[in-house]
């Protein structure tokens, strides 16, 4: 723990993280009891918050975190020329399959969705850009585990809630798992969050080049060992990753 303290400063670092771990809005109340904190004590930083645009409130007063923090994360990186480069190949990939597409990256312990392609029919799923989603329980957090290195992986999962709350048999069998996918390339599965839809993702870049991300088809259909749609999908997503690679060059 540092021997340098800011109390102000930590409250409103307390309340970003807050948030940034709701999926809905969050009222004063709410938040101060989450933070065990008087409502008092939090007023202030709330409105300050609010002002310099990290957060916002809503007309029924509940807050809820902004895209500023994810804006300036990515003011300077790499992942900007990332997106630049791969989006007109996820619109490719998203007309090819009939099915939404997005791409997300590591970010600490979670998994954040950083770019997004609606499909190009009448119904599409979406994903928020700069959501935050648990790696283990999807595809894409998975196939982004499965190929980094072993001690990386280990310090990113030592500080996994999802990873810890399993028991030493499940936690083993994830890491086979990760094996498992780092072989095959791919990750195929029902997902973890949305019923009826079932996620493919597969790697981009690699951690060396400082590039690194995955790109995820979301199926309404249901896709077994024995669809063509499967690996229809499979193809698609291995066509566009090396056409993404070919132009970044790594």
């Amino acid at each position: 723990m540092s021997k340098y303290k800011a109390p102000a400063l930590e409250k409103g670092l307390d309340i970003i993280e807050y948030l940034s771990e709701k999926s809905v809005p969050q009222s004063q109340m709410e938040i101060s009891l989450g933070l065990d904190k008087t409502a008092n004590e939090i007023y202030r930083m709330l409105a300050c918050l609010e002002d310099r645009g990290y957060i916002s409130k809503s007309t029924s007063g509940k807050y809820s975190l902004t895209l500023k923090l994810y804006h300036l994360s990515h003011t300077h990186s790499p992942i900007d020329g990332l997106l630049r480069v791969a989006k007109p190949f996820m619109e490719d990939l998203s007309n090819a399959t009939h099915q939404a597409c997005h791409m997300s990256i590591i970010q600490y312990d979670k998994l954040m969705v950083v770019s997004q392609t609606k499909s190009p029919g009448p119904v599409s799923l979406s994903v928020e850009e700069g959501s935050l989603f648990p790696l283990i329980k999807t595809t894409s957090g998975r196939v982004l585990l499965a190929n980094i290195d072993e001690k990386e992986r280990d310090a990113i999962l030592k500080k996994s809630e999802d990873f810890n709350a399993l028991t030493v048999k499940q936690q083993t069998e994830l890491l086979q798992t990760l094996q498992q996918i780092e072989k095959q390339g791919y990750d195929l599965k029902e997902s973890e969050l949305t019923l009826g839809v079932t996620d493919i993702a597969i790697t981009i870049g690699n951690v060396h080049s400082g590039i690194y991300a995955s790109i995820a088809v979301s199926s309404l259909t249901a896709l077994s060992e024995n669809n063509k749609s499967r690996d229809f999908f499979i193809q698609q997503l291995q066509k566009t990753a090396a056409s993404i690679n070919a132009v970044l060059g790594v």
